[in-house]
């Protein structure tokens, strides 16, 4: 580099330094950094003017010019110093960008920024400074030291930069996965396998049937049961072993538990991404397929299409030499989505080595489906059941606990009357809880039923214990079992707790008011448990929602009604009546707060659709109350998460809103209510073009559709999401 070169780079980093300066004055701000940082850019700018004065006097022979020349090198003390004036002109111009006029600069730094840039301003300042002198040895070896110590630090900041571009992409990738699936079976999974005894299913891993399964391209593996028989604790065995396996492996393995209270939201799209989203885990460098959907649709707010979903997780599979893919409970999926998700599944496994495994009660149509594939039912085994009743051994009563012969009745009636189901042996273990003697240990060990019937009379013995219970907690099961019986999805712990203390005609929850969620399922004789990973509370089994389905109404006869009015009491509380939310922040933050609402927002118009007629009052002033924008936003809001999305969502009326839950009776009292403004009122339009008669059409309410017509609703109005169909063909 010619002297030329050094004093162009002078040049450069002089006239930076004026601008930096004219910043710096106009910074508001009086902090000692900044005064800092401009009296040693001050300082600095005076030296270097002198150099530039000094270089262009002398000559380019002289020893001296070849020290100088190591200054402006790459990277060297003036490249340095030009970062320092960026960083400080950047960070106050916000990047560059040009300011308003009149626009005040702020100063923006951390004290760890301060520091460094001072450190590099005095180190050219030395270097500088000795320049001066004239002596060039002194100055080749200020300088070597320089390069050296600039070494050291070029390791340090790059290890700093690779591990913040290590936290950038993992916030990425999070967000990536957060977006494509909220469903967290892996939550799931770690709850069942921790309840597993140690042992039980061996027998299944055991079996020349799943070995074939592990072992060959593209088979499929269908194991039926009976009701309660452990079929979901033995998928669960089944995924353990895949995800310890895999350590050691290249395969991949994805899992679904379908849920009877979750159907609604477990449609093919969510099985099918949340199966996406657990393979790309696995292989990370898969996340670009991810990726580009989230580009093509996060910023619109619109969700991938099915087929997109589909073409995306078969370029994730080809990441992978083969995949194993679990589903457990496949009947506790509605019927049209189970033939769909089926479809692609084996659409899927036509083109990947996709190894499939399939949990489900006898059902004709699924046994049909898999007629071809490899059969094991799945039975609770003898020794299975042993290993289980001595592991529940600490939780039977002290006069079994201490005598060994007492333990070894117990084993031998359960065994014999259980006739392969788990469930059972759970449920009879779970009824001697309360038998404090040997004698009524024995007497009802010899009441044990088997057989088909033999589940219905468990339960009916459970109500039995609960009746049995002091009358406030009696109370609190019967309630706590009819709000997740009736639920239309499954509820959170906090989420029933909440509901649980709402009082009638109240404005807030009173904190004294909330139970605690240990004692909601101590109350209820073992016919409740919680997920501990998700904090999601359920009934033991799917058979026990059954059996309250057919017999809830009977033993709780006001559960539809109270269930009704505390969410219509909830959404009127005094926190909702600001209504809707205007930023993202402000919309998470309540929901955050009051957690009952994303349930009683979304589902309390089903609930009052059992018992409309008695409580038509109270929905009435709900839907002329200020809380029903914040309600609607929370019902209406998009599932995918952008900048702005909590804005998305129809300004409505409240026909729109009796029509979206199919309310005719109610609907029809609000309709006639008005006749002077009968037609406008009924063919209003929302936010995005819908009617009322096109919002009831879309979600399939017939009722509702009839009320609307008989009361002049235009049959030839439709929405711009109706499309093509018109709501008259509903009529």
């Amino acid at each position: 580099m010619d002297p030329l070169s050094v004093t162009a780079s002078i040049i450069a980093i002089l006239q930076l330094s004026v601008k930096v300066l004219e910043y710096l004055n106009h910074v508001k701000d009086a902090s000692k950094d900044r005064a800092q940082c401009e009296i040693e850019t001050s300082n600095l700018y005076s030296l270097l003017v002198n150099l530039r004065c000094r270089l262009e006097e002398g000559s380019a022979s002289q020893p001296w010019y070849t020290a100088v020349r190591a200054l402006a090198v790459l990277n060297g003390p003036l490249d340095q110093f030009k970062h320092a004036l960026e960083a400080l002109q950047a960070k106050m111009t916000d990047g560059g960008r040009l300011k308003k006029a009149g626009e005040a600069l702020m100063w923006k730094f951390r004290k760890e920024e301060v520091a460094s840039i001072l450190e590099r301003m005095d180190k050219l300042k030395g270097l500088v400074g000795i320049a001066l002198e004239m002596d060039h040895f002194k100055l080749s070896q200020a300088i070597k030291d320089d390069a050296t110590f600039l070494r050291t630090q070029v390791l340090v900041i790059q290890s700093g930069v690779d591990a913040i571009q290590q936290q950038h992409d993992s916030a990425k990738h999070r967000t990536l996965l957060e977006w494509t699936s909220a469903t967290d079976y892996p939550a799931q999974q770690s709850d069942i396998i921790k309840r597993r005894e140690q042992g039980t299913g061996q027998w299944f891993m055991d079996a020349p049937e799943v070995s074939r399964w592990l072992n060959e391209p593209k088979a499929t593996l269908f194991c039926p049961g009976i009701p309660g028989a452990g079929k979901t604790m033995i998928a669960a065995i089944a995924i353990d072993y895949l995800l310890n396996s895999m350590q050691q492996s290249t395969h991949g393995v994805a899992y679904v538990y379908c849920n009877y209270k979750a159907q609604e939201e477990q449609d093919v799209c969510t099985m099918l991404t949340a199966i996406m989203k657990q393979l790309v885990l696995g292989r990370l460098s898969a996340i670009e397929h991810i990726d580009h959907l989230h580009r093509k649709h996060a910023d619109r707010g619109t969700k991938p299409s099915l087929d997109e979903i589909t073409n995306a997780l078969r370029d994730v599979l080809a990441h992978y030499p083969y995949v194993y893919v679990v589903i457990d409970a496949l009947d506790e999926c509605q019927n049209a989505t189970r033939r769909q998700f089926l479809a692609k599944l084996r659409d899927l496994q036509a083109g990947r080595d996709v190894r499939l495994m399939v949990t489900a009660r006898f059902i004709p149509d699924i046994e049909d489906a898999f007629r071809t594939a490899l059969k094991l039912e799945v039975r609770a085994s003898r020794e299975d059941v042993k290993r289980f009743i001595a592991g529940q051994t600490y939780r039977l009563p002290t006069c079994i606990q201490r005598s060994a012969a007492l333990q070894d009745m117990v084993q031998e009636k359960i065994l014999n009357a259980v006739d392969g189901m788990f469930l059972l042996a759970r449920l009879h273990v779970d009824s001697l809880q309360d038998k404090q003697t040997t004698k009524a240990v024995k007497t009802s060990l010899a009441k044990l039923t088997k057989g088909a019937a033999a589940l219905d009379v468990a339960y009916a013995e459970a109500i039995q214990r609960i009746e049995g219970q002091l009358k406030g907690y009696r109370e609190l099961a019967k309630r706590v079992l009819s709000w997740i019986t009736f639920a239309k999805r499954p509820l959170t712990t906090t989420e029933i707790c909440c509901a649980l203390a709402v009082e009638p005609e109240e404005t807030e929850i009173d904190p004294d008011n909330v139970p605690d969620s240990e004692d909601i399922v101590s109350v209820c004789a073992g016919l409740v448990v919680v997920n501990q990973e998700s904090a999601l509370i359920r009934l033991v089994h799917y058979t026990t929602q059954e059996f309250f389905e057919r017999t809830g109404n009977a033993w709780v006869p006001d559960s539809q009604l109270h269930i009704a009015r505390t969410c219509l009491t909830y959404l009127c509380f005094d926190a909702f009546q600001s209504g809707s939310c205007t930023a993202d922040k402000e919309y998470e933050k309540r929901l955050q707060e009051h957690q009952f609402l994303d349930y009683a927002a979304k589902y309390w118009g089903e609930h009052v659709r059992a018992v409309e007629d008695d409580v038509a009052g109270q929905v009435c002033m709900f839907l002329n109350s200020t809380s029903l924008s914040c309600a609607v936003q929370v019902l209406r809001v998009p599932v995918y998460k952008y900048r702005g999305y909590s804005k998305v969502y129809l300004i409505t009326t409240p026909l729109h809103v009796l029509a979206h839950f199919g309310l005719a009776i109610i609907a029809g009292q609000l309709a006639s209510a008005a006749p002077g403004l009968l037609i406008s009122v009924v063919n209003a339009r929302n936010s995005f073009g819908d009617t009322p008669l096109s919002t009831a059409a879309v979600q399939g309410h017939c009722e509702a559709v009839s009320m609307l017509l008989d009361n002049e609703a235009d049959v030839n109005a439709q929405g711009w999401r109706v499309r093509q169909r018109t709501p008259g063909g509903f009529s």
